[in-house]
C-alpha cells in the first residue's frame, strides 16, 4: 500500500490566494463577465473551504 502524502492545507491556501487576486481584477472587465467571475470566485472558496474541513476533520480524528 503506498503512504499517502501529507497535506498541510497549503493547496487550499494556495486556492484562496488565487481567488481573491482574481477578484481584484474584476474591475477591469466588462461588467457582462462579472457573474462568471464571481461564480469561479465562489466555486474555488467553497472547494477551499471543503477541503479545510476534510483536514479539519482528519486531524481531529488522530487526535
Amino acid at each position: 500500500m503506498l503512504a499517502r502524502q501529507a497535506d498541510d492545507g497549503q493547496s487550499a491556501i494556495d486556492a484562496i490566494e488565487a481567488a481573491v487576486a482574481d477578484l481584484g481584477q474584476v474591475g477591469e472587465l466588462p461588467v457582462t463577465e462579472h457573474v462568471q467571475r464571481f461564480e469561479a470566485v465562489h466555486t474555488a472558496l467553497t472547494e477551499a473551504l471543503s477541503k479545510a474541513d476534510q483536514l479539519q476533520s482528519t486531524n481531529t480524528n488522530r487526535s
